[in-house]
């Protein structure tokens, strides 16, 4: 999702912890180590990785400045390949029916249908394009904060990863919870009370 859609949906991290060099420095050498690989042709049914705002596509950050006033943006591919299971599930037996015609057998042991569906999965992801999906990232490294246009947790869990990979800092999710712990400077009884409450519904009251 772009943040400059005319709708979005956000979530707001705390990034905890300092980068030991140069800040541009550090997060381009993250950036670069962890950019987006392409699968196109790959029997590789995902990837995941970093690409640029500008240039989803076609990512250099050597050459590319994702440095906007006080704030880095740059953002978060996944690819994907998707095969429908009754397509994997043709071809599959058409391999088996090859492989006993050719044998001359009536029956394939277990490990040998489970070589000939892999075989299978390959040629097929090889063939496929893959999906992508682009996530926009804002971090201002200086106020700790890191806003990722997105709310799909499997987006959410594999920017957690990457980015702890990618730069050796932690992202912790800001909700209710969180911000009070971190934020409101709350003692241990009020913690724990804080973790007692449950969400409340509120409804519009509605005119007969």
């Amino acid at each position: 999702m772009s943040l400059l859609s005319s709708s979005v949906s956000v979530t707001r991290y705390r990034v905890d912890g300092k980068l030991a060099d140069s800040v541009i420095d550090s997060v381009r050498s993250g950036l670069k180590n962890s950019t987006i690989r392409e699968i196109e042709n790959e029997p590789d049914a995902k990837s995941v990785g970093w690409t640029s705002f500008e240039a989803p596509f076609t990512p250099d950050f050597e050459i590319e400045n994702f440095v906007i006033a006080e704030s880095m943006v740059f953002c978060l591919r996944i690819d994907k390949k998707s095969i429908p299971a009754k397509i994997i599930n043709k071809q599959f037996k058409m391999a088996v029916k090859k492989r006993l015609s050719e044998t001359g057998r009536e029956h394939l042991s277990k490990n040998e249908k489970t070589e000939i569906k892999d075989d299978v999965l390959h040629r097929l992801y090889v063939r496929v394009p893959a999906t992508p999906n682009v996530y926009d990232i804002v971090w201002n490294y200086e106020a700790g904060q890191l806003f990722f246009f997105s709310n799909l947790k499997e987006a959410n869990e594999e920017l957690e990863t990457l980015f702890s990979k990618s730069f050796k800092l932690t992202l912790i999710r800001m909700f209710p919870y969180t911000v009070a712990e971190l934020s409101c400077g709350l003692l241990g009884p009020e913690l724990d009370a804080v973790s007692k409450l449950s969400p409340s519904q509120f409804y519009e009251a509605r005119n007969a």
